[in-house]
């Protein structure tokens, strides 16, 4: 399985460029289209699921996150233009198999997002991490509200270093912590919340 552990945190576009200068390293451009998708009935937001396809430039990349305790999701990707078919790959991957048995009632796209993200790997003695900038769009229930915000990933060394290196960033920059997922506020926007 693997285990995503990120923090992310609200910015203006002010502070995303002042960052990318803080750091000093060319981010890879990625134009990012996601659709979020759910059972007819909820079943998946219900149980704190987010399964997504998401085009990344040309690559069509299927996702599921699942909660996995302490602030980690568990997160399983596979490459498919198709969200019905990647869903058994996802369990052949590790995903828990009841996401067959709850997709199998269907599917359908429930909010989305639109949006840029300039991403930097950051390498410390202490760990390994991505630097997301994302810019862009949250959709849902026909409305749109702007997306601006800051994500650091780990992906390898010391959780509690990446959270001191992280906050000290948010410190100089003026960011704000950002306790709901891309997901999450899409959603609330398509049910009007």
């Amino acid at each position: 399985m693997g285990i995503e552990f990120e923090l992310k945190y609200r910015a203006d576009a002010g502070a995303q460029r002042a960052l990318l200068a803080h750091v000093g390293a060319d981010a890879r451009v990625i134009a990012m289209e996601t659709t979020y998708y759910d059972t007819p009935d909820r079943l998946l937001s219900a149980r704190k699921i987010t399964l997504r396809r998401r085009m990344e430039n040309e690559r069509s990349v299927c996702t599921v996150k699942t909660p996995a305790g302490n602030g980690d999701r568990g997160e399983w990707e596979f490459l498919s233009p198709d969200i019905t078919a990647a869903v058994p790959e996802l369990c052949k991957l590790g995903a828990p198999e009841y996401l067959i048995l709850f997709c199998a009632q269907g599917l359908e796209p429930v909010c989305g997002a639109r949006f840029t993200r300039r991403a930097v790997d950051i390498v410390t003695a202490d760990f390994a991490a991505e630097l997301a900038l994302d810019s862009g769009l949250l959709l849902g229930g026909g409305r749109e509200i702007p997306l601006c915000e800051v994500e650091l990933e780990l992906k390898s060394g010391s959780r509690a270093a990446m959270i001191a290196y992280m906050e000290d960033l948010a410190g100089r920059f003026g960011l704000v912590p950002e306790k709901k997922s891309k997901f999450r506020r899409a959603m609330d926007l398509a049910e009007g919340v």
